[in-house]
This record gives structure tokens, C-alpha cells and sequence, in this order.
């Protein structure tokens, strides 16, 4: 045992590299992960709902109002996925946000705490998604209504997601930065020590 200890340490002072590599460190997401993860879903939800059920109840299909010059509230339906997109189509799309809703939870479980930013990111994406889901399985449509000239019609769901995508982008660009080299060893150090 003696002489292999002693062999190790010989070899490092010839110069040879010994690498150490290290662990992926685990980032599942943890009880505070998922806490946060799941006040910013609800928290979605709710809002969304809320404005929704406000709008039905007090603007008449396809009237607007204008709120400032560009931004309007306009009450519409929309068969779609966000902004009028895949109009009609309620299974696919009931059937795609399902299967991203679904995704997105298998990810949080496994890189929750990879980023202080996910369950923020991630909870406005599956808060967003999963009330206009309920909308389409429910009424076979979302209610739409923030207007700003030249765009479609949408919702608070449609703009939590649309955040959501643009904070967990943020995240993952700042997370997959190279790394700064780490700085070499002052002359005439041991490396074996």
C-alpha cells in the first residue's frame, strides 16, 4: 500500500495530469421549488380566469372599448392556440398543450432548482397554458380581449406564457455561459500537494 502511494505521488511529480472529474451536480427541484412553482401557476390561473369571466360577463361578443390610443378591450372568442393561431383545431390543440404542460412538469421535476428563476418561468408557462386548456376542454374556446392595434387579440394566459418563455430563455442563456478558465497553479507549486 505504501509503494503505490508512493508511485502516485512520484507520477504527479513527472509532470502527468491527474484529472478529477467532477459529478453532475443534481438540480431536481425541492420543496421550495415546487412551492414557488406552484403559488406562480395558481396565482396565473386565478388572474386569468378572473379577467376572463369579467369580460364575458360584462362586454358583449365583439365589442371594444378603448382604454388608451393602440390598446383596446375587445371581447372575442378564439377556437385557437394564442394569438389566433391553429383556429378550429380543438383536439390537436387541447392534445399539444397537454403534452407541453406534461413536459414542462417532467423538466421542473428534474432542473427545478437549476435556476433560481424556473419556478417563476415555469410557473407562468403552465399556469398560462393550463387555464386556457380548461377553457378549450370546457367551452370549446378562450376568451380574448387585451387589443393593441396590430396584433391579435389575447388573454393574461397568452402573456404569462409568452414571459414564461422569455424568463427561461434568460435563465438558460445565463446558465450555459462558458465558464471563465480556471486561473494555473504559481510557479514552482507542488501539484501533488
Amino acid at each position: 500500500m505504501g509503494d503505490e502511494v508512493h508511485r502516485v505521488q512520484e507520477t504527479r511529480r513527472t509532470g502527468l495530469i491527474h484529472v478529477h472529474v467532477e459529478p453532475e451536480p443534481v438540480h431536481r427541484a425541492g420543496s421550495l421549488q415546487w412551492a414557488g412553482f406552484a403559488a406562480v401557476a395558481i396565482a396565473a390561473a386565478v388572474a386569468d380566469q378572473l379577467t376572463k369571466r369579467v369580460i364575458e360577463g360584462r362586454i358583449g361578443m365583439n365589442e371594444s372599448h378603448s382604454v388608451i390610443p393602440g390598446l383596446s378591450i375587445t371581447h372575442v372568442q378564439n377556437t385557437g392556440i394564442a394569438f389566433g393561431v391553429l383556429p378550429g383545431r380543438l383536439g390537436i390543440v387541447s392534445v399539444l398543450t397537454a403534452a407541453a404542460v406534461v413536459w414542462m412538469l417532467v423538466h421542473f421535476a428534474r432542473s427545478g432548482a437549476r435556476h433560481t428563476i424556473f419556478p417563476v418561468a415555469l410557473g407562468l408557462l403552465v399556469g398560462g397554458s393550463v387555464s386556457n386548456l380548461a377553457d378549450r376542454v370546457r367551452q370549446g374556446h378562450v376568451t380574448d380581449f387585451i387589443h393593441i392595434s396590430h396584433w391579435p387579440t389575447f388573454n393574461l394566459a397568452d402573456s404569462f406564457i409568452v414571459v414564461g418563455v422569455l424568463l427561461l430563455a434568460l435563465a438558460l442563456m445565463r446558465i450555459e455561459q462558458p465558464r471563465p478558465p480556471a486561473p494555473p497553479p504559481p510557479a514552482g507549486a507542488d501539484p501533488g500537494a
